[in-house]
């Protein structure tokens, strides 16, 4: 079917229906490399962003996801000006000086300035926010253009550097390694480099008056956080390395060099993933470990999230069912409920509520419904009572090897499957695809 554009004119879009707007054609960004500047009592943002793509297609008109509000001033193609660039829609449209050709590797450079702040839809509000003293980013699923021209979709991965001068008395945090920490009169300039492939979603600024704690090594792990909460952060996250071991021998090792978790100053609704980062409010800290289901939850999305990354979003349940489950699977290592206990717990919920989400394809409104949770990690339980214990971790590790860094769907992953067992996917398919919970067998899983 024709879409009536000119072949080489990118499409405004990546073609996902879940979020038809967001992400780019024509080109995929390969590297970001951010230069910026914020000031926090003023919000103000200046940057420089210097954008890697090689092109799919000949170009002579593409666009970048940047919200609206910012000021861009420039804009170079492969180091020439843009004969013409303008900001529309959250759609910067760039037409180059001279057309691009299919094949071609070329930095596109922009300049832009003003207040981020986050993007509005569906699902609320995403992206940068001010905190009471600071600033933070929680991108899911569109918000990255609340602070950086990207293609943001999370098919397009790309490696990052990401500089940011800030006050000197804040602590800044980025996604990556801490390459370089350079003061300069009243202003630090950090400057982070993220190796991986990350999706835009999952690229974060965390800005406060945090100080920093070493927790473990192999792989290092830190904690940022504010003096006044490291009382209660040292209960709460203690077992936090004994869940790093427990992942690492059921999911296959660590995928990043080290793992960083920030507790802000402020109250935050949900904690939430960024790669190679998990960030806390400070009502998630209680002094008893009433929230260590989600430590385990965020640490598990750096598998099922960050390196595994969904090609489509309606494939969402390859997040989240899978941390959910990992929540499950730290209970029955540390003495809690078993996972069969929590998965009669919550069919029995599942089987009180709306029978009308189909978890495989939830629809943009309801693709963090609860239900896809919960009912996705009920699948995975589901598959390992039908393989057993030594060949359902088998298949998780090999899940995490072979698409180390990449981009998964549910396809894959039955197929997958379908090579350790062919008869497998006849007990995971109803409940990835009916409505209809399914009946749950009465049975216990073996450990």
């Amino acid at each position: 079917m024709s879409s009536g554009r000119p072949a080489d004119v990118g499409a405004a879009s990546i073609g996902d229906r879940y979020l038809p707007t967001s992400g780019n054609g024509g080109y995929r960004a390969t590297h970001y490399d951010l230069e910026l500047t914020y000031r926090p009592g003023a919000n103000r943002l200046d940057g420089w962003a210097r954008i890697s793509i090689v092109t799919t297609q000949p170009l002579r008109r593409f666009t970048l996801d940047l919200a609206a509000g910012f000021d861009v001033s420039k804009v170079l193609v492969g180091g020439k000006a843009a004969a013409k660039f303008g900001l529309r829609g959250g759609k910067l449209q760039i037409t180059p000086a001279r057309p691009v050709d299919a094949g071609a590797e070329v930095v596109v450079a922009v300049r832009y300035s003003g207040n981020p702040g986050p993007v509005r839809g569906t699902w609320g509000e995403v992206g940068w926010e001010e905190l009471t003293d600071g600033a933070l980013v929680a991108s899911q699923p569109n918000g990255a253009p609340s602070w950086f021209p990207c293609n943001d979709h999370p098919s397009n991965k790309a490696t990052f550097r990401t500089s940011l001068a800030v006050d000197s008395p804040y602590h800044v945090l980025c996604n990556g390694t801490l390459v370089s920490k350079r003061a300069g009169g009243s202003v630090t300039t950090w400057v982070y480099e993220q190796d991986e492939p990350m999706a835009t979603y999952l690229a974060t600024v965390q800005i406060g008056h945090y100080e920093q704690q070493h927790l473990a090594d192999e792989p290092r792990q830190l904690a940022v956080l504010p003096s006044r909460l490291r009382t209660r952060f040292t209960y709460d996250f203690a077992r936090q390395p004994a869940i790093m071991e427990t992942f690492g021998r059921l999911f296959g090792p660590y995928p990043y060099a080290g793992y960083t978790v920030i507790v802000t100053d402020d109250e935050l609704e949900i904690p939430l993933e960024a790669q190679g980062i998990s960030v806390f409010g400070a009502n998630h800290l209680d002094g008893r470990r009433g929230y260590e289901r989600l430590v385990a939850h965020e640490l598990a999305h750096q598998w099922f999230g960050n390196s595994l990354t969904v090609a489509s979003w309606q494939d969402i349940w390859l997040n989240e069912g899978f941390a959910c489950y990992a929540e499950w699977l730290w209970s029955e290592e540390s003495g809690g409920d078993s996972a069969d206990a929590m998965a009669a717990r919550y069919w029995k919920r599942l089987a009180g509520s709306p029978q009308d989400l189909v978890i495989a394809d939830p629809g943009p409104s309801r693709m963090f419904d609860d239900r896809v949770y919960k009912r996705g990690a009920l699948t995975l339980h589901v598959l390992r009572r039908a393989l057993g214990d030594e060949p359902f971790f088998d298949l998780l590790r090999e899940w995490t090897s072979s698409y180390r860094h990449g981009v998964v769907s549910t396809a894959g992953f039955l197929d997958l499957v379908s090579s350790v067992d062919p008869a497998a996917p006849a007990a995971v398919r109803p409940w990835l695809f009916d409505s209809k919970l399914p009946t749950l067998a009465r049975a216990r899983s073996r450990r």
